[in-house]
């Protein structure tokens, strides 16, 4: 299966594909794809608090690798199914009254939205195979964590054995419960068998500058701040087809806003890129 890497979050993505050209989505994708939209305009411009969050990370990573790399190798009832969990394990959560006429379906505690969503994906997992199944198993140990940590964590270490996509996901998750649990060491060895890879389904930035955030809790400032630098550096250097500087990924501008806080004088090395005088106010490109 081909695939270009990515960030974790919902960025724009540039194609020099003819406009007149039809994008293909299947039954999955059209079932999503509004939803990550939603939730992309919500979350524009929040990339730090994203990247902090391991629930948001789980689930927006997960769905928006998903929509750019299904392959159709599934029929279209399995592709539904799947869709249909992903959505039920984004519905929101309220304990407002809906207004009068909303058919819009919402839970009153994330207890129970994530319990709604277990089922559903395993409901999914067991009657279909395969990729299906695989993708299933790994949306319920996600949504699993805030309900029986145990056994979720048991389901991902199972998961990350294999060397698919869904294994390298599995690991990413597996480094942030390990975090959370203190054994920091073995977050990081996580985090840099993932930054390994020739091409990983998460974005090395995104994955780099976890592990930064973790050398800092290690206490390991310098190292983190060397790899915060060497984040935004590259990923300010990065041109367009018209060598005009592009816009920093949200992973890029959360190490750029983390390298500011550990160490001012080392992010100013890093030169802001020049106005864009076809923007018309002199700001900073990307701002």
């Amino acid at each position: 299966m081909a695939r270009k890497k990515r960030s974790l979050e919902p960025t724009a993505v540039a194609t020099n594909e003819p406009k007149d050209k039809p994008r293909y989505q299947d039954p999955f994708q059209q079932r999503v794809g509004g939803t990550i939209e939603e939730a992309g305009k919500k979350l524009e411009g929040q990339g730090r608090n994203i990247l902090y969050g391991l629930a948001a990370l789980a689930v927006l990573a997960i769905v928006v690798w998903i929509i750019y790399s299904w392959s159709g190798r599934s029929n279209a009832a399995a592709t539904a199914a799947l869709g249909k969990a992903i959505e039920i394990s984004q519905t929101r959560v309220t304990g407002e009254p809906l207004p009068a006429g909303s058919t819009e379906k919402t839970f009153k505690t994330e207890k129970e939205r994530a319990e709604a969503a277990v089922a559903e994906f395993q409901g999914v997992a067991e009657k279909y195979g395969g990729d299906v199944a695989e993708k299933a198993r790994y949306f319920a140990a996600v949504n699993r964590l805030s309900l029986d940590r145990g056994a979720a964590i048991a389901e991902l270490e199972g998961l990350a054995k294999e060397s698919d996509e869904i294994g390298s996901l599995s690991k990413f998750a597996l480094a942030q419960t390990r975090t959370a649990d203190g054994r920091t060491d073995e977050a990081a060895a996580l985090y840099q068998e993932l930054a390994g890879l020739s091409d990983p389904i998460i974005s090395k930035e995104t994955i780099n500058f976890e592990l930064a955030k973790l050398l800092e809790k290690q206490g390991k400032k310098q190292e983190a701040v060397d790899l915060l630098f060497s984040i935004v550096k590259s990923a300010s250097e990065v041109k367009d087809a018209d060598g005009k500087a592009v816009t920093l990924t949200p992973a890029a501008q959360s190490a750029k806003v983390k390298l500011t806080e550990l160490d001012p004088e080392k992010a100013k090395e890093i030169p802001e890129p020049a106005p864009d005088p076809s923007l018309g106010g002199g700001m900073p490109f990307g701002l």
